[in-house]
């Protein structure tokens, strides 16, 4: 069947997780996990894996889909394809979870698994050694059936106190797992297949070491189907390898595992209590009646045929009456009886260890979330715990953030609002649907020098209700518009809206006054220079005409000089042309 596959470990990170690119900050997973393992960071949710117990409520209720649990069906391939020989054991809520229930053990020996069989044989085998417990303590009363992991989980974890009344033996998967090891052989793989997170935690426990190899939810053998092509319509109708016990196929349902064990189900005596999902466990612990012998007790609601990876959508009670018609038709001839020594289990008390804290320091964050008095801690659970003290203890356990109370951001938001209104520049006014003043802001007020004196008054009373006529009567959309008003010696720049939902009208001033005076005075500015530059110019250009006259006149006067000068210098003296003294003898 291929190479040998490499030493196989089961552990391979947290069961449940979250994928921080849906989660959208809602608080949803932390209000539904019974033991809050969900520490929120910056906005996110995040799962503690060491509060975590694979109970999947997460996984089913978060509306983005953030929650998931680690896919193991790449391990499931690789170990088919080893050298090894591979068993496969199906839940019996499979009944309720395939279209063609009588087609999946055809389908499973198609993607290669050579035994094919029902956990419900391994169910079998707990009811019974559940019996044959009770029948040596006949006088024990509070008996807590431990077939669900996640109850098992959750009561070593976080109700220690009642872990001594757990019965010690093993749940369905494992003792199934340990008949097929002890039938078929060691050497064997075992794959179990069903609705549960939690089951993959509980296959990692220590003690289970090497007994199953993989764990599939429903929706993993689906997308393998989907995967290989296989289509139940396509296949045939076939047999397990192995036949469970006479009502072993009505375990995942409430009473389920009592009747498998032919307990009397008369539950109106008291002496046997079936419980599902957390509330009821938990008042099942607080408060059972000393009458009550056995407590059978799942943590889904309606038992595994609610569990977080069933992969339908379709009702629970028609997923009920699918299981009990296949129980009708397939009611089982096995009498197998559990091994000697398989059907016990080590029942251990490993309680989460949270630090305690003084009220001196819860009342510290209680004071810093604004619910310093008792009156403002609502208890309203937005947050997702039950109460403003239990969310307090969380802060200081690093499990939530201050941040988280809903209340108090919507009265800081509310807060940071009118504080934005109070301090703003601009004048903002709130009018009715009858147009009188409601509200007011400081700018406002200073803007039109009004105080309040004015609320319940018309707004005609400060200025023109023409545009605020206009959107009552719904006769004109948002109105911006720049006014004048002269009684204030403003100018505004206005928009006018309509508050639908309240049946109010907004105003926003923008006063604009000193800008306009400003720009007045520039333009005024900017017309004086033209002017004294015009009159510049035209006194340059006459300097001008001026100079150049007085240069002409000068130029002409030159010119006459000049030719005075060449006369003179040019006319000859009066008798000889030629003269010099007279010699005396």
């Amino acid at each position: 069947m291929g190479a040998t596959p490499q030493p196989h470990n089961i552990e391979a990170g947290p069961v449940v997780f979250t994928n921080k690119a849906h989660c959208r900050d809602c608080y949803r997973c932390l209000r539904v996990c019974p033991v809050k393992a969900i520490r929120m960071k910056d906005g996110q949710a995040y799962v503690d894996d060491d509060r975590c117990i694979g109970c999947g409520t997460c996984i089913r209720e978060c509306p983005q889909s953030a929650k998931t649990y680690r896919h193991d069906l790449g391990r499931a391939v690789r170990i088919l394809e080893g050298d090894d020989p591979v068993a496969v054991s199906l839940a019996p809520s499979f009944a309720a979870a395939f279209k063609r229930p009588a087609a999946v053990p055809a389908a499973l020996r198609k993607l290669g698994f050579m035994h094919v069989a029902e956990t419900a044989v391994g169910a079998s085998h707990a009811a019974k050694a559940t019996v044959d417990y009770l029948e040596q303590k006949p006088d024990s009363c509070g008996n807590l059936c431990g077939a669900c992991p996640a109850v098992v989980k959750f009561i070593e974890s976080y109700r220690p106190d009642a872990a001594g009344r757990l019965v010690p033996v093993a749940s369905p998967m494992v003792m199934h797992a340990r008949h097929i090891k002890r039938t078929l052989g060691e050497g064997w793989k075992v794959i179990f297949i069903g609705p549960c997170v939690a089951k993959k935690k509980e296959a990692e426990r220590g003690e289970y070491a090497g007994l199953i190899d993989c764990v599939l939810t429903f929706e993993e053998l689906d997308e393998w189907f989907e995967r290989e092509k296989i289509n139940l319509d396509e296949m045939p109708d076939d047999a397990f390898d192995e036949q469970p016990g006479k009502d072993a196929r009505l375990f995942p349902i409430e009473g389920g595992e009592a009747k498998t064990a032919q307990m009397p189900t008369d539950y109106t005596d008291g002496k046997m209590v079936i419980v599902s999902g957390i509330d009821n466990l938990q008042a099942a612990l607080d408060a059972t009646s000393p009458e009550a012998r056995v407590i059978e007790p799942l943590f889904c609601p309606q038992g595994c045929i609610n569990g977080p990876a069933f992969g339908r959508e379709d009702n629970l009670f028609d997923r009920k009456e699918k299981i009990l018609a296949y129980s009708r038709e397939n009611p089982g001839t096995g009498e197998s009886a559990p091994h000697p020594d398989d059907s016990s289990t080590d029942m251990k008390t490993e309680a989460v260890s949270t630090k305690q804290y003084s009220d001196t320091e819860i009342e510290a964050v209680l004071a810093r979330t604004g619910k310093a008095d008792p009156a403002d801690r609502l208890n309203c659970g937005a947050c997702g715990y039950n109460s403003c003290w239990e969310k307090a203890i969380a802060v200081l356990e690093g499990m939530a953030e201050e941040e988280m109370c809903i209340p108090r951001m919507r009265r800081l938001a509310e807060q940071r609002s009118d504080r934005i209104t109070e301090t703003s520049p601009n004048g903002i006014l709130m009018v009715s649907k009858d147009l009188k003043i409601l509200s007011m802001n400081p700018a406002f007020r200073k803007m039109f020098f009004c105080t309040d004196g004015v609320l319940g008054k018309p707004i005609s009373y400060l200025m023109d209700a023409d545009p605020f006529e206009k959107l009552a009567a719904r006769q004109s959309g948002p109105i911006t518009q720049t006014v004048e008003h002269k009684r204030y010696h403003r100018l505004c720049h206005q928009v006018l809206y309509r508050l639908e939902e309240e049946n109010q009208i907004v105003g926003i001033f923008v006063d604009i006054t000193e800008s306009w005076m400003t720009r007045s005075r520039l333009d005024h500015l900017r017309s004086e220079l033209a002017l004294q530059a015009r009159a510049l110019l035209e006194h340059q250009e006459e300097t001008s005409r001026q100079m150049a006259r007085l240069l002409g006149e000068n130029a002409a006067q030159g010119q006459q000089l000049l030719e005075k000068l060449t006369q003179l210098a040019g006319e000859p003296t009066t008798g000889d042309e030629s003269w010099e003294p007279s010699t005396q003898k």
